[in-house]
């Protein structure tokens, strides 16, 4: 059901949704609607969504043509085409033969097939081996996926249209970008697997470059798009966590804040000045701000350490929790994450709206991150990431709905955020870049341990890495990183975004 109503966010407030739309499609729907919806939007492996396409993939044949031997196998893909595509290893293999045994003997059980048919289909019906074309296991089997699923949006261009074939697909992907982060990221991956190979199984680097126009220059999706599944520099997976800041200080930078309820809006600068104590309680006009357990809400630092009072700039440059929290509260959450979307991030990527908002709880991908980041080095203009610049069939133009540029925020705010920005990179990085670099960026952390950052630009472009845990064999639930990304400002999320954007300056 996510595939067709929700997008792939992995969050409680997703999974509560979809128990909600479940209900309500009990309601109005048959079980056989509601599961004709969810086989022809799910995913099968081989770069595939629906069953009828996963049919042609698997046996070049449409879905009605499928013997129940067939549709056994494509049923067992469900669980994880990674897993149980037989034609990826022997281990697949002997995973789909005893899931396509059991499938056969429970529609047996259920009364779908009789014990007759059944007794027909002894030898496993081994699909067709993937065509080279597409999914080869190498880094371009991401880009071929994002630019094809993007010419096909912008281009209004059916599923069933764009099988026939004739397209020419121009991309904005910078073949020198893409090599120096797919690199970046196989060096981190081959070091980890080195210093802890148990934890270095479960390990996912999700990467994105992006122009100040909107152009995606390079992304990294993951190790194999065959076993995987999902584009790693797409997905909406894990928090963002204090690489969220700037956010929250461009909100209240543009449109100020209330300290008292229906009181006017009092100004905001770079030197306005907020207790950044850790365990600072989180107010509002009428007082502390009690959660739903009865206890008051505190916002905590990196290592419970306590600054004093500090003005915003240093705070951000710092990456100090404490002011953020109360100032998101005091520009609005509202207001917070209606910035945040008009820099670039999704809405349905934006976390509940609470003051844990303030420190990341939303979900950005790498290359919506990255894209946002770029909105205040194009001076607060924002231009929606798009991976295709042309499209022409049989050599006539396909016109296509090109993202247009609009301001997010005024240019003085854009540059003040920099400037932190800016602050942030040099303090923690201070012989990295000539001094006359216009390079900016940020490491994020989260409070659970599930996700490092970094965020940053150099002149027009902007890249965001991050790296997480996950074992995708048992849950889609993040795992604590336990060292795997190293430290906050020189870890492995800088150690790939320097590398990706050298050089700096």
């Amino acid at each position: 059901m996510k595939n067709v109503y929700l997008t792939q966010n992995r969050s409680v407030t997703r999974k509560f949704t979809e128990a909600m739309i479940a209900v309500k499609l009990d309601q109005r729907m048959s079980k056989d609607q509601i599961l004709e919806g969810y086989l022809n939007t799910s995913w099968f492996g081989r770069g595939t969504y629906g069953i009828q396409r996963a049919s042609q993939a698997y046996y070049g044949k449409d879905v009605g043509e499928l013997n129940a031997s067939e549709a056994a196998l494509l049923a067992s893909l469900l669980k994880g085409a990674g897993l149980y595509d037989p034609t990826l290893s022997q281990a697949n293999h002997q995973r789909a033969v005893e899931r396509w045994k059991w499938i056969l003997d429970r529609m047996v059980e259920l009364g779908k097939l009789s014990p007759t048919e059944r007794a027909k289909y002894t030898h496993f019906p081994e699909p067709t081996k993937q065509a080279q074309t597409y999914d080869t296991g190498n880094q371009s089997d991401y880009l071929v996926e994002l630019a094809a699923q993007y010419a096909k949006k912008a281009g209004h261009i059916s599923d069933k249209q764009f099988d026939l074939g004739g397209y020419q697909i121009y991309t904005t992907f910078d073949k020198k970008r893409e090599e120096a982060l797919t690199a970046a990221v196989k060096k981190a991956r081959k070091k980890a697997q080195k210093d802890d190979k148990g934890k270095a199984e479960t390990a996912h680097y999700g990467g994105s470059s992006v122009a100040a126009d909107g152009r995606i220059l390079a992304v990294y999706g993951g190790p194999d798009h065959r076993k995987q599944g999902f584009n790693e520099s797409n997905a909406s997976t894990v928090p963002a966590g204090s690489a969220f800041l700037p956010f929250v200080y461009a909100a209240a930078l543009e449109h100020g804040v209330h300290k008292d309820r229906g009181s006017t809006t009092t100004p905001v600068t770079p030197d306005s000045v907020y207790n950044g104590d850790d365990g600072v309680p989180v107010t509002t006009p009428e007082g502390p701000y009690w959660d739903r357990s009865g206890k008051k809400v505190a916002a905590h630092n990196d290592g419970g350490t306590s600054w004093g009072q500090i003005t915003l700039r240093k705070a951000l440059a710092e990456s100090v929790n404490t002011p953020f929290m109360q100032l998101g509260m005091d520009a609005g959450l509202a207001t917070v994450r209606e910035t945040a979307e008009a820099t670039g991030m999704l809405s349905s990527s934006m976390g509940p709206q609470v003051p844990t908002l303030s420190l990341g709880t939303s979900t950005p991908s790498a290359i919506r991150m990255a894209s946002s980041y770029a909105t205040f080095a194009a001076g607060g203009t924002h231009t929606a990431p798009y991976s295709v610049r042309r499209v022409t069939r049989n050599g006539s133009k396909v016109d296509l709905d090109t993202p247009r540029p609009r301001r997010a925020v005024g240019a003085d705010v854009a540059r003040q955020v920099t400037d932190a920005l800016t602050d942030s990179f040099r303090t923690q990085h201070p012989t990295a870049a000539p001094a006359s670099a216009q390079v900016a960026g940020k490491a994020g952390t989260t409070d659970k341990d599930t996700a490092a950052w970094y965020v940053g630009t150099n002149r027009s472009v902007s890249t965001a890495v991050v790296v997480y845990r996950m074992d995708l064999t048992k849950s889609l639930e993040p795992l604590p990183l336990k060292g795997i990304a190293g430290t906050p400002a020189t870890g492995v999320p800088y150690d790939i975004w320097s590398s990706a954007m050298s050089p700096l300056g």
